[in-house]
């Protein structure tokens, strides 16, 4: 018998966590049974990459893909987790040496990140990043589909265009706001399927693994 699958999304909740400067995240109850209603009917409001989400290249690339091009190979198959733990600023170029990273993978990176910055009541400014130079590393490794758990590949003001710039520009796939707490590194089944959404440059998903 297989594992169970085990979902690495983050609930998305009234008021969340969000990145600074972008929409809120409204979830309300419109219409209520408690009320009378024939039906409970439920408002949401926010940002397309909101907590689990998706980045299409379209993010930072003017003439990029958008979300609704988006192949499903990337986000559907065999992906290896990779444990950076030790890092308390940025992933760099040495560190992804030490992973050896093959063509074609899907990678997700858990970091300090899964137990600190999610568990924190606002948004964590020095949460763990990929640096642009790693990032051209992950596009000359010629990875398919990154990984990471918490909000931007990139970091809150340092990398974080040019980061993204780097991996949607060479086609990469992005999956930003995983929590990867309670999984270990090694080889799993991926699925992460975006909303669909029509011209746009991300959309929230649900991802699973086992």
């Amino acid at each position: 018998m297989k594992r169970p699958w085990k979902d690495v999304s983050v609930p998305l909740r009234d008021g969340m966590i969000h990145w600074p400067g972008d929409p809120e995240c409204h979830i309300k109850r419109v219409s209520s049974m408690d009320d009378g209603a024939v039906c409970n009917l439920t408002h949401i409001s926010m940002s397309a990459h909101t907590g689990t989400h998706m980045d299409a290249p379209r993010h930072f690339i003017a003439d990029g893909m958008t979300m609704e091009q988006m192949p499903l190979e990337p986000v559907i198959g065999r992906c290896r987790v990779f444990e950076l733990l030790d890092c308390e600023d940025q992933i760099t170029v040495d560190d992804l040496k030490k992973l050896k990273i093959a063509p074609r993978q899907r990678v997700l990176f858990k970091t300090r990140n899964s137990t600190r910055s999610w568990a924190m009541n606002e948004f964590d400014k020095d949460f763990v990043s990929i640096r642009a130079d790693a990032a051209q590393y992950l596009v000359d490794q010629g990875v398919v589909t990154v990984g990471v758990d918490y909000l931007s590949i990139g970091g809150f003001n340092k990398d974080g265009v040019e980061t993204h710039q780097i991996m949607l520009g060479a086609g990469i796939w992005v999956i930003e706001g995983l929590n990867l707490a309670e999984i270990k590194s090694g080889y799993y089944e991926l699925i992460c399927l975006p909303l669909k959404l029509e011209g746009a440059d991300g959309a929230p998903c649900r991802v699973v693994l086992r």
